[in-house]
Formats: C-alpha cells, sequence, structure tokens
C-alpha cells in the first residue's frame, strides 16, 4: 500500500534577497492531509518569507514546493487561486463593503465554472462556518478586530481551497478572540500553514511545528516532541514550563518572559 502524497510538500527551499542576503536556507518539511502547521521563530527567522514563497506569492525560488505532488511552480495562477487560500496581516478590505460580499471575494476564482447558486450556497456555507452569518449585511469598518479576522477566513473557506495559509492570524487581537480564532481554525478540517507566536498555545491546536532560527529550520515534527524547554531556551531565550491544569486532565504549557526593571540590560 502506497503512502498517501502530502498536500505540501517543501524540499530544498532557498531564497535570497536581491542584495544577497540569504532569507531562507535549505528548508524541507511535509504537511499531510488535514494537518496544521504552525511555523514559529524569533523576529527576522524568515517565517514570513517562508509563508509567501511555499504559498506561491513570493518570487521563484532554488528548491521546490509540491501541492498534492504537482510542483506549484507549473500551476497556472487560476488553478492556485483554486487549491490556495491565503490570509495576510495587512488585510484591509473597504470598510463601506458588505460582510457578504466582502467574502463572495472567494468565490472568484470559480466565477464562470459553477452555477450562481453554487456561488451562494459557499458563501452561505463560509459565514455560519465561521459564525459570522448575523453580520452578513453590516459593513466590514463596523466589525471588531475578532470579527474581522473571522471575515478574512470566511472569505477565504468560500474559496473551498485545499490548503490555507495564514500569517499571524491572531495578531494584535485579545486573549478570548485569539481562543476562537484558532479554535475555528482547528474546526475547518482542511490543511493549514500559519505563523504564531503564541508558543504555549501551539500544542493545543497545531498537530506540527516548524522552527525557524537565523533563516534555517532548526526543528520540525510534533509539536509536543519539537518545542521543548530546552529548544525554547536555546532559540528564544525564555523559559517554557509545564504544569498541570488545576481543573482538567491536561498539561499547561506556560511561557515565562522575563522583565527587567533595570533599563541598562537594552545598552
Amino acid at each position: 500500500m502506497h503512502a498517501a502524497v502530502p498536500v505540501l510538500e517543501v524540499s530544498n527551499l532557498c531564497h535570497r534577497a536581491r542584495n544577497g542576503d540569504v532569507l531562507i536556507d535549505d528548508i524541507s518539511f511535509a504537511v499531510p492531509r488535514g494537518g496544521i502547521l504552525a511555523i514559529a521563530g524569533p523576529n527576522g527567522a524568515g517565517k514570513s518569507t517562508l509563508l509567501r514563497l511555499i504559498s506561491g506569492l513570493g518570487e521563484l525560488a532554488p528548491g521546490q514546493v509540491r501541492l498534492n505532488g504537482r510542483d506549484l511552480s507549473t500551476l497556472r495562477p487560476r488553478d492556485r487561486a483554486k487549491d490556495i487560500a491565503f490570509v495576510g496581516q495587512l488585510e484591509s478590505p473597504d470598510g463601506r463593503l458588505r460582510l457578504e460580499d466582502y467574502v463572495a471575494l472567494g468565490r472568484l476564482p470559480l466565477r464562470g465554472e459553477l452555477p450562481e447558486q453554487d456561488h451562494r450556497d459557499a458563501v452561505a456555507d463560509a459565514l455560519r462556518a465561521t459564525q459570522m452569518e448575523r453580520f452578513r449585511d453590516a459593513p466590514m469598518g463596523r466589525l471588531s478586530g475578532g470579527e474581522r479576522q473571522r471575515a478574512h477566513i470566511a472569505r477565504a473557506i468560500a474559496q473551498n481551497p485545499k490548503l490555507l495559509f495564514l500569517d499571524e492570524p491572531t495578531n494584535h487581537l485579545d486573549p478570548d478572540a485569539k481562543g476562537k480564532i484558532l479554535s475555528l481554525i482547528v474546526g475547518l478540517g482542511i490543511t493549514v500553514v500559519l505563523i504564531v507566536h503564541e508558543l504555549a498555545l501551539i500544542p493545543q491546536f497545531a498537530s506540527q511545528v516548524a522552527v525557524l532560527e537565523q533563516t534555517r529550520l532548526r526543528a520540525f515534527g510534533p509539536a509536543p516532541e519539537v518545542l521543548t524547554p530546552d529548544l525554547i531556551r536555546d532559540v528564544f531565550g525564555v523559559d517554557l514550563i509545564r504544569v498541570q491544569h488545576p481543573s482538567e486532565p491536561r498539561t499547561l504549557s506556560v511561557v515565562d518572559i522575563p522583565i527587567s526593571r533595570n533599563a541598562s540590560h537594552l545598552n
């Protein structure tokens, strides 16, 4: 019996800036169907560059990215748009745009190929999946930060992608909104690759984690195995502490971030 082809395969991927600086250095990994891969790393490690390269939004680079066994560089833009959805950090739709109309933009790659009712059903399903139905007629400018992030994800999943990329989807959200967004992502049932900074949350939702350090892949694998206290201390300079939840049969991960009252350490 043949092993299933990973949805995403990255092999020996490299990338340099125009001035020759190395931005991504020989990175390889694979993500199975339905997997959730969290990309983590210090600032400047290459996370956003990697996400854009493997989603097909960046420049062509040495190495190979395969989607369902097909070389991503050989796919036509329209075909790539059908299979891949991307939600960036700086999504800023016109605030006057109705939510339903904004979510319908995710159907553009499929226009002309399916009946209009199919498009309407897909938009309705996306609003339902993100629990945004009651805001259907609301202008985008009136939504809260967490609601807008749900709207961005709704637009992406209306596209019915095989692979969803998210660049820091919990950025600038309060703790409750972060938990709801990550719960939403887990419940989508599709393959997801996302950048996330909340190290303590990663084992709760991600099936795999890729830790980048200075443009290279420092570690890759199941989140609980990769995110060890030693690795966290070495790569991020903070301590990871695991404690028993006081009322539930599970372990909590706590990142201890020391705060100094002595400003001299900044000099």
